[in-house]
């Protein structure tokens, strides 16, 4: 097939009439157009994303390395609509998923570079964990919602996060297979949590969407997707990094410890927050479950999993602690968009083309005509 010359903004139709899935650059386009394609051989990906990442500076702000790691990942997660799923696992697209996670992965060791404490003891994991979440001096968007946030401020907030508060735990679940005894018990028994306790209505996924409803947005899976810059797209993308990857193990549990750990009092004042601005329990119900859940979920996460988790295989512990600090840099660098850009008397989010719709038409009838 000939490559359309609208290659840089191909994007995957995400139904109901609603904008695709927008390309950032020439890697995530012709990753695009590859994927709409039956599985075949596309070395060349590889090796485009070998150039791009040689000249970043930061892979966690580079658009077009995180929206193509973010389309790789996803096909772990839900995929992508018409895409064949062969593409998974082929080889091209493990071999250029490989070079995009180096170096988002050397980008995070930046990133906490100087900032992690000197490696515990393997049965002061759970002590180091909370000295360092009770450290942590990053920006706090709680307080800033709870007191003066507007509707508006909700909403571009809640944009972020549904990038990953829309498959909220799935990153983490990956953990459960890897882990054994006391510890994989625990990550069972806040997983389950997560999921609701067996009921789909009470699933977090399915709570964060009712606020987003009551706040007037759409809830529809990645519809924000074009909306974000690269570190949101880095944030979420460093979950399920850590998730996929058996030797990160440690990093994965650290992570999920250190938003456990820090959760519970922010989310009760989001909660406070709406109430102030007369939002109904539907749509502070998300915040709300999560006061009672985190509190308890912290003391889980910090001793039967993570705890367990150094004392089984005391070779892990640095990596634990590298993915507590990480959770907590990401989290930051997020939080200090959102502020920074209101700040400046602007919105967080990325601006889209105008053309955009018409350049999508276009392309749909240039794909049907080369097909």
């Amino acid at each position: 097939m000939q490559r359309s010359p609208y290659a840089t903004t191909l994007a995957f139709d995400r139904g109901r009439g609603r904008t695709p899935l927008l390309a950032r650059g020439s890697l995530s386009a012709q990753l695009l157009w590859v994927l709409a394609e039956e599985p075949q051989p596309a070395p060349q990906l590889a090796a485009q994303a070998r150039e791009l990442v040689a000249g970043t500076l930061d892979a966690l702000t580079e658009d077009d390395v995180q929206l193509s790691l973010l389309v790789l990942h996803e096909l772990h997660h839900r995929s992508w609509p018409g895409v064949d799923p062969r593409w998974e696992w082929h080889p091209d697209m493990v071999g250029l998923a490989a070079v995009l996670e180096d170096a988002t992965e050397a980008a995070l060791h930046a990133r906490v570079a100087g900032r992690l404490p000197t490696t515990p003891e393997p049965a002061d994991v759970p002590t180091a964990l909370t000295e360092l979440v009770q450290a942590d001096d990053g920006p706090s968007m709680s307080r800033r919602l709870a007191r003066t946030g507007t509707p508006a401020e909700y909403r571009e907030h809640l944009v972020h996060r549904s990038i990953y508060h829309l498959k909220e735990a799935d990153p983490h679940t990956w953990a459960i297979p890897r882990l054994s005894g006391k510890a994989k018990a625990a990550l069972v028994e806040i997983q389950a949590d997560e999921y609701g306790g067996g009921r789909a209505e009470w699933m977090h996924s399915v709570l964060f969407a009712d606020t987003m409803r009551g706040l007037g947005l759409d809830d529809s899976y990645g519809h924000y997707l074009n909306d974000v810059p690269a570190i949101t797209l880095a944030w979420a993308n460093t979950m399920t990094l850590f998730g996929l990857h058996r030797r990160l193990l440690g990093a994965a549990i650290g992570h999920l410890a250190a938003l456990e750990m820090s959760s519970s009092l922010p989310m009760r004042r989001y909660g406070n927050g709406l109430r102030r601005l007369g939002f109904d329990e539907p749509t502070t119900r998300f915040f709300d479950e999560h006061i009672e859940a985190d509190a308890v979920h912290e003391q889980i996460a910090a001793h039967d999993v993570a705890g367990q988790l150094a004392l089984d295989e005391p070779a892990l512990v640095a990596d634990i602690m590298l993915g507590a600090q990480v959770a907590l840099v990401m989290d930051a660098a997020v939080t200090s968009h959102l502020l920074d850009s209101w700040a400046a008397g602007r919105s967080s989010l990325r601006p889209i083309p105008e053309n955009a719709a018409g350049v999508v038409s276009a392309l749909v009838a240039l794909q049907q005509a080369e097909q």
